[in-house]
Order: structure tokens, then C-alpha cells, then sequence
């Protein structure tokens, strides 16, 4: 009988321990004042759930002419047969539906004619603050950016294909500058604000 008894009392603490930790989680979980899971989750998060299996994007620039329903293509940053195609998205940088991602994109200025990136970034030099950039996944999930800030780096500032201190998740458009000498880089760095789902 004394066996029975220590059994019981064994099971009752467990349960009683299990019921203690789950009221803990839920009281904490659920605080009021404290944003619940769902609204403290960046914007990315959703589109996560659903990540393409085709890593492909689009890439649609309204402010640039040449720019919409671009296809971009991913590659090593000097594969020029890719850059030849399209904008090149570089192998190893960020993805949209990833957080503290940077899509780092870059496109010729000019190129050479008759190539499908011919003067495909010419005119990024003329984004401003404020505009928009649009990245498709293959899902159809839109990932909508706002124009934060443009700046010029030299042809081996690599650093600037990193996170970006601050900022969740960012879009950063490259192409060759100035004309015609063409000795530096102008990037254009936008910040995600919206994700459409398809």
C-alpha cells in the first residue's frame, strides 16, 4: 500500500510541476503589455514560412525605365556572363524573406549593346529617398523596400554586400559610376517595409 502511495505522490508532483511550467509560459507568453508573438515577428517572418523552393526573384524599380519584372540572376560577384544576362543577385548575400538580410543586386550602367543588361541600372543614380524598390520570389510574394540612402565606394569596398547595421532586412542596388570612367561603385539602399503575399 505504501507503495501505491509514493507512486501517486510522484505522479501528482510531476503533474502538478508540468501544470506550474505551463501556466509560467502562457503567463509570460501572453502578458499584457508584451507584444504577442505574431506582432513582435519582423515582416520577413511570414513570407518565411513559405520560402521558395526556386530562389529566383524580380526585380521592378518604378522610378528607373529599364527596371520592371526584371529577371536577376545569381552568381559570383565577377561572373560578367551572368551580368551579361540581367541584374545579378550575389551568391551569399542576403535573400528578402531572410532577417537581417542585405539583397545585395548589381546591374551594368551601361553594358554593351545588343546584351539584355545593356543600360539596365543607367539611371539608378536618379532614386531618391523615398522610392520604392519591389523583389518577387517565385511564390509571387512581393517584398516592398523604401529608398534610405545612396553613396559611392570604390571597386573593391566589398563591406558594403554586409548586413547593414540598424536595419532589418535591405535591398542594395549597385552599378559602375561615374560616367564614362566608370572607377567607383554608386550603391542605393532600401529598407523593407512591406510583404505581399501571393
Amino acid at each position: 500500500m505504501e507503495r501505491i502511495d509514493t507512486r501517486s505522490k510522484t505522479t501528482r508532483k510531476a503533474v502538478l510541476l508540468a501544470l506550474a511550467l505551463a501556466a509560467v509560459a502562457i503567463f509570460f507568453h501572453a502578458s499584457p503589455g508584451r507584444p504577442t508573438a505574431q506582432a513582435s515577428l519582423p515582416p520577413t517572418t511570414e513570407a518565411a514560412k513559405a520560402i521558395p523552393e526556386d530562389k529566383g526573384l524580380w526585380l521592378t524599380v518604378p522610378k528607373m525605365a529599364r527596371v520592371e519584372d526584371l529577371p536577376v540572376v545569381t552568381g559570383p560577384a565577377n561572373d560578367e556572363a551572368a551580368l551579361a544576362q540581367s541584374a545579378l543577385h550575389v551568391a551569399g548575400t542576403g535573400l528578402p524573406w531572410q532577417e537581417e538580410a542585405n539583397v545585395y543586386i548589381a546591374g551594368h550602367r551601361i553594358g554593351f549593346e545588343g546584351e539584355a543588361s545593356h543600360l539596365v541600372f543607367y539611371d539608378l543614380d536618379a532614386l531618391e529617398n523615398g522610392d520604392e524598390v519591389i523583389l518577387t520570389d517565385a511564390n509571387g510574394t512581393r517584398y516592398t523596400y523604401t529608398v534610405f540612402r545612396s553613396f559611392v565606394v570604390g571597386p573593391s569596398d566589398t563591406h558594403v554586400m554586409g548586413p547593414v547595421a540598424g536595419k532589418k532586412n535591405v535591398v542594395s542596388l549597385q552599378t559602375c559610376t561615374p560616367i564614362p570612367t566608370f572607377k567607383e561603385r554608386l550603391v542605393v539602399q532600401a529598407e523593407l517595409t512591406e510583404v505581399a503575399p501571393a
